[in-house]
Formats: C-alpha cells, structure tokens, sequence
C-alpha cells in the first residue's frame, strides 16, 4: 500500500478520529496540500487497513468500478440498524432495484410538477413562517425553518404524506445518525454502546417504525383506491406487491419495484434521509455564507431584477417556475449554490470496500477487503484542483463569458475532482432536483429578506468573527442551527 502519514506507534492516526467530527474533517483538509494527489495510509486499531486518495484520477477508479468498490460489510456493520436494506447499504441487485425505483421518480415530468405545483405553496407556508418572526422580532433557527420545507417536500411529492420537521422521527434520525458515524471513527463503539446505547437503540427503534409506518399509508392507501386490487393480493412481508396505477411517487415506485414491505421500508427512509437531510443543510450553509458576504447577495439580486421587466426591485413577485430554474437564466444563483456545496458538502466523506486486489492509476496497490476513502470536504479545498484561493468563498470560478455576451455561462467540472453529488454508476439521482429546489428557494428567500447572523459564544465555534462548523453526523448538519434576525425587503 501507499506510504502512510503521520502513523504514530499502535495508536496511529485514531487520536484524530477519536476529535469531534468537524475537527476531524478539518485535519483531513490540513494534511491535503501536503501529501498533494500521492495517496496515504491511516491506521487506526481495530480498523481495516485503509488509504485515504485525493487525485481525481484515482476518485474515478472508485466510482466507476462499482462492483470492485462496494459498501462493503465495514460499511454496513456499522450503518446497518439505521439504514437496514436501503440503496444507502445496498450492493448488487438489491441496489440495481432501488436505484430504478427512484430513477423513475426523479423524471423531468415528476420535477417539473415539483417545482410548478408542489414547492410554490409550502414555500408560501415557509415566508409566513419568516414573517411572523420579524413581526414580533424572534430570533428565527434558519437551519430548521429549511428543514421543515425539505421535510414536508420530501413528505407530499415522495410519500404523499403530510410530514413535518419537528416530527418525533426527525430527532430520532438525527442523534441515531451522529452515533453511527461515531462507529467509523471509534474502535470502541461496540462497548461504548453497550454501556451507554440505550437511547440510540429506542432512536432507531423509533425511526424504524416510522418507515413501517409510511409504508403501511401507503399500501392502505393504494388498497382504497384499487378495490380490485385489494381484493386479489394480500400483502405479506415475503411476497411481491403488484403495481398500482398510483405511480407518481417515490413510495408506489418502491412499492411496485421491492419484493417485501420491509424492504420497502428501508428504501423509504433512506431516501427521506438523502432528500431532506442534505438539501436542508446545503441550503443552510448557503445561507449562512450569503450572510458573510453581502455583495454576493447584491449580485443575485442582480441577476434576479433582469428576469423581465417586471421584476424590478419594487415588485414583490419572481417570475419563477420550472422553466426558469431549469434553464440558464440565473447561473450566477447556481453558480453560488455550487460553490458553497464545494467548501460544504453535504457528505464531506466517503469510503468503499475493494471485493479484489486492485491497483490504482498512480500505482497504489489495495489488497482485497481493504478500505479506500476519499474526503470531499478536503478535495473541495485543494489547490491542485481549484486554485491557489481554493479556501476562498468565489462562485464566479463556475461562470465564463463569452465575447459580446453579458450573460455568463455555467461551468461544468469533473464529477471526479468535485465528487460532491458522487458520480458514475452511483450518482446521486437527486442532482437535479437538489439543483432546482436550491435555485428557487435561495432566489425567494434572498429577493423577499435580509438575514442578519446572530453570533453568540454558545454551540458552534461562533464567538465573534467564528466560522460555524458541523455536528456528528453523516452528513452535515449545522452544529447548533442558524439563528438569525428577519427583514422584509418587499
């Protein structure tokens, strides 16, 4: 294997993995512009031997050999009584099954009625929401203001339900999630558990029936409104569940495509983690750094005020819809977007299992049941890769212009030397919608208000001038929420 990095005697690199995860990430990030793309080791005891790879080229090795890099049983081990059979777990077929499913709940016409139909009204819910709090000057967590629009999203268009942010499942979800990341990075966690696991385990015990409980509507719901349907097939966990005419969402795909009630169940909650967890934060984070950087703000206002001739800073409406967020009239908002994902990705780390001896384009040489990672958190911050201001918050790097024309053009780059959405057979189905939400929501929040940051010496590192920084999780949850101040600007 590659040389190692900082290998102290027996313990080796687990005093680190052993920090707060945000501390953890930020070393990840220090060590990058000093091993450069060369790949290195870290040990850690009780852990598989790993390698840790930063050039692009040997990311692509990764993700396009999806059945020489899989999640392997390291991976499930530790994620399975959270994430069960879910496509977040799965390898081979089972997987194949789930990413159909969704690939055809992710279709344009599905996204079409999402941005049209569905995300207008609960948008509307959100700035009433907004308005009430500056109306009696409350400080208002933004953090869980976009977490109840991406859960009642994820809840009417994939679920048909009516789901909400503060729901039981919610806190459930989220300490079940930090304690399972904390079994990636402690040798420990099994007698730690056992002493002290009694609220992870009544956590996921709550979120596991939650998805029964999704599933269950669902059948129900499919079963009134299909008599004969009802009438021919009674659904047992060990038989398959015919298709309904009821196709347009996530949980009828899921229902339609996976042979048991249970295993629907997992897909269910694995996808309402990956739809609403991530997109709230990366709106979050979005937020919070347009709060840094008021002239960035200016500048999407700009763009805003340009969409017609209506849209002039007195009008209280944008013109938004599908084919406006879809198409390439606000590349700068998505360039902002972007570039925020970029230094705060939502999954700021990854790692697979190699199934057989491999050796990497740079000559690295990984025996089989090994573990490769790879950290979009510090990639996102190379300067190999982005430049030397690659630490500096800039969304016009993703924007060219052409000459004679003032509108700037959306840059694409390699999946693999920004591998924030993953890329080859395990892309993210949701790119594009994430894209879309993120575009229509940061153009109505930051045309309709200003936010103003509330810097406390509290959660977070925010003392005066302090970056805020990321909460045990697996993905990247704000560490103590945004709170802020709200004022009406229309």
């Amino acid at each position: 294997m590659g040389g190692g990095f900082r290998t102290l005697p027996f313990a080796g690199n687990g005093l680190w993995f052993l920090q707060p995860r945000h501390k953890l990430l930020d070393w990840f990030a220090q060590v990058q512009p000093i091993v450069g793309f060369d790949t290195y080791e870290i040990s850690i005891p009780s852990l598989p031997a790993a390698i840790v790879v930063n050039d692009p080229k040997n990311v692509e090795h990764v993700l396009k050999n999806n059945e020489l890099f899989i999640k392997g049983d390291f991976f499930r081990s530790r994620s399975w009584d959270l994430f069960g059979n879910g496509i977040i777990n799965a390898d081979g077929e089972l997987w194949r099954i789930q990413r159909k499913a969704g690939l055809r709940f992710f279709s344009n016409a599905n996204l079409k009625t999402f941005i049209n139909e569905i995300l207008p009204p609960l948008l509307a819910d959100t700035k009433q929401d907004l308005d009430a709090a500056l109306h009696t000057g409350a400080i208002v967590d933004l953090q869980n203001v976009l977490l109840e629009l991406t859960t009642r999203l994820m809840g009417k268009m994939a679920y048909d339900m009516d789901m909400h942010g503060g729901l039981p499942f919610s806190k459930a979800f989220d300490y079940a999630s930090g304690e399972t990341t904390n079994r990636f990075t402690n040798p420990f966690w099994k007698i730690k558990e056992l002493v002290f696991g009694g609220r992870l385990r009544a956590s996921i015990k709550d979120v596991r029936l939650f998805g029964r409980t999704v599933v269950a509507a669902a059948v129900e719901k499919r079963s009134s409104t299909s008599p004969e349907h009802a009438a021919s097939k009674d659904h047992h966990d060990d038989s398959p569940i015919v298709p309904s005419a009821l196709q347009g969402n996530l949980i009828n795909s899921l229902l339609d495509h996976l042979p048991t009630e249970e295993l629907v169940a997992d897909a269910a909650m694995n996808f309402l983690s990956a739809g609403r967890d991530t997109t709230a934060q990366s709106l979050t984070w979005t937020m919070y750094t347009l709060m840094r950087h008021p002239v960035i703000v200016h500048r999407i206002r700009e763009e805003l005020a340009s969409l017609s001739p209506a849209t002039s800073p007195a009008a209280a409406q944008l013109p938004l819809s599908f084919d406006i967020v879809h198409s390439t009239a606000l590349p700068y908002t998505l360039a902002v977007f972007n570039e925020v994902i970029r230094l705060y990705p939502p999954v700021p780390f990854e790692l697979k299992e190699a199934t057989a001896d491999t050796t990497f384009p740079d000559g690295t040489f990984l025996p089989a049941k090994s573990v490769v990672l790879w950290v979009p958190w510090a990639m996102g911050r190379s300067t190999l890769i982005w430049g030397e201001d690659a630490t500096t918050f800039r969304p016009e790097r993703w924007l060219e212009y052409h000459d004679g024309n003032n509108t700037p053009i959306l840059i694409t780059k390699s999946a693999y030397e920004n591998p924030v959405f993953n890329a080859g057979p395990r892309a993210c189905l949701g790119k594009k919608m994430a894209e879309l939400l993120a575009v229509y929501v940061i153009a109505t929040l930051v045309w309709a208000y200003d936010f103003e940051e509330v810097v406390e010496n509290k959660k977070g590192g925010c003392g005066v001038g302090g970056e805020r920084v990321s909460q045990n999780s697996l993905t990247l949850p704000m560490e103590g929420g945004l709170p802020c101040t709200v004022k009406r600007r229309l």
